[in-house]
């Protein structure tokens, strides 16, 4: 995998250039190997001829193949074009082992049938010394251009580049036993010259097995069993993930794709949902870099999962949301109250009816509950204009004299009195202990707000937030 991503011209240019060098050096090795090997009538560089001639021609392949796979996706090619260079290094494979064919073919027609007289040169010797250093060198820049982009077109070509070194070893050291046989009349040492050729062809199908399995595990979509379960245990340990039903990864070119299928709590909303698709692509990214991440995220019951998830579950799922939900078990039966909030502009018939389907789908989701009573409130979307009253003494005595009865509150602050569409609105700030729980907290300032109502009646709406003793302390 690329350890960056640089910019898309700058890999084309990159890409393209090792390629194009590829072409150059395979072309003029090619071309002095027939000519040393015409001369030679050594069966080993001929072979090593046709071996660089298949892979100047499967040089141009990587160079088209690196061209079509850079172009970006398209309506036809909705994840881009980067399954042609795995095509590209399915066609080396074919290309070499025809190679391969020929040249065994030719060895055993030598070995066992005639004869060829082989005239070892220092040319041929120098030609094929050359060959290695050519090979060596593109081999390695093929490489880290291939690592650096992560392309297995130039994989494929560094691949056969770098055994070719060592097939034009065997080579020299069959032209050497063939000379040292002339030399010392050893007749079995003109035979080395087709033993190296076989050597040669054994060489290229083990690079053709190499390849093969990596071009059609590459078309087939195959990925390494570990990343899938790396991916997976990522995933799971995104907050909010309940469990992850389905990973699947396919790849063109040098980028993966990802589809990844997440179970989230039935009642989570579709910001949550979102917050956590991001997570878990972030997730997946962590372990293949550069990966386009598709989730489906799907609801999910929780494992511990009680009565109150249950009925925002179904509200969620209805894209409603309820609150103020009280369960009471009234003699083994479950009655539930709750509030729901609405559009202000529905008709007071229209609500009903909304509320009489979701009180119903609630029923059926969660069997044991007896009876739902919602309270229906209207959802503001109209910003009102009102005065705010600086101050009133005698109001904020009688408030302050109510917060004496709460031995809970410990202080009252920050109360400000607005008049909106001639209704009196009061909002303040009350101070309570640390510990105290938070349902605890909910029954202090609802009773507080019943009182304050019941000492001020022009109050129309009350707001009441609470603050932990030490915020005030700071």
């Amino acid at each position: 995998m690329p350890e960056f991503q640089p910019s898309l011209p700058a890999m084309q240019l990159e890409k393209r250039r090792v390629a194009m060098n590829s072409i150059y050096v395979a072309l003029v090795i090619t071309t002095l190997k027939l000519v040393v090997g015409y001369r030679t009538r050594s069966l080993g560089i001929l072979s090593e001829a046709a071996h660089s001639g298949l892979d100047f021609l499967a040089a141009l392949i990587t160079l088209l193949s690196v061209r079509v796979s850079d172009r970006p996706a398209d309506a036809d090619h909705p994840y881009g074009h980067g399954k042609f260079e795995n095509f590209s290094a399915f066609l080396e494979t074919g290309l070499l082992l025809v190679t391969c064919i020929w040249i065994v073919w030719e060895a055993i027609q030598r070995l066992l049938y005639h004869q060829t007289h082989i005239e070892p040169t220092a040319a041929a010797f120098a030609v094929m010394f050359l060959s290695m250093a050519l090979d060596f060198w593109r081999s390695r820049r093929l490489g880290k251009i291939a690592r650096k982009y992560d392309s297995q077109a130039l994989e494929a070509d560094a691949l056969h580049f770098s055994t070719d070194i060592w097939s034009s070893g065997v080579v020299i050291l069959g032209l050497a036993l063939v000379l040292i046989g002339e030399r010392m009349q050893l007749p079995l040492l003109a035979t080395a010259d087709p033993v190296a050729a076989l050597l040669v062809a054994g060489v290229i199908v083990y690079v053709s097995s190499r390849l093969a399995r990596q071009t059609i595990d590459a078309l087939l979509d195959a990925v390494p069993s570990d990343v899938r379960g790396k991916i997976t245990d990522q995933v799971e340990a995104v907050e909010g993930v309940v469990d992850v039903d389905r990973v699947r990864l396919r790849r063109a070119g040098n980028r993966y794709f990802a589809d990844v299928s997440v179970g989230l709590a039935h009642n989570a909303t579709f910001q949550k949902s979102e917050q956590v698709a991001a997570s878990v692509t972030a997730a997946v990214q962590a372990v293949l870099p550069n990966a386009d991440v598709i989730v489906h995220p799907f609801p999910r019951r929780a494992a511990h999962e009680n009565v109150f998830d249950r009925i925002r579950a179904v509200a969620a799922r209805n894209n409603f949301n309820v609150h103020d939900v009280s369960v009471q078990d009234l003699g083994g039966s479950l009655h539930v109250e709750q509030h729901l909030e609405l559009d202000e502009k529905l008709l007071l018939k229209d609500a009903h009816d909304i509320v009489t389907r979701l009180e119903a789908e609630i029923r059926s989701g969660v069997p044991e509950i007896s009876s739902i009573l919602t309270h229906i409130e209207s959802e503001p979307n109209t910003i009102e204009s009102g005065d705010e009253v600086l101050r009133d003494a005698k109001l904020e005595g009688k408030l302050r004299k109510v917060v004496k009865e709460f031995p809970d509150v410990l202080d009252l602050h920050e109360v400000r009195i607005k008049n909106v569409r001639d209704l009196i609105y009061l909002s303040c700030h009350c101070t309570m202990p640390d510990d105290l729980p938070l349902s605890r907290v909910h029954d202090v300032s609802t009773a507080l707000e019943i009182r304050f109502k019941q000492e001020a009646p022009e109050l129309f709406k009350v707001l009441i937030h609470t603050e932990p003793q030490t915020d005030n302390t700071r």
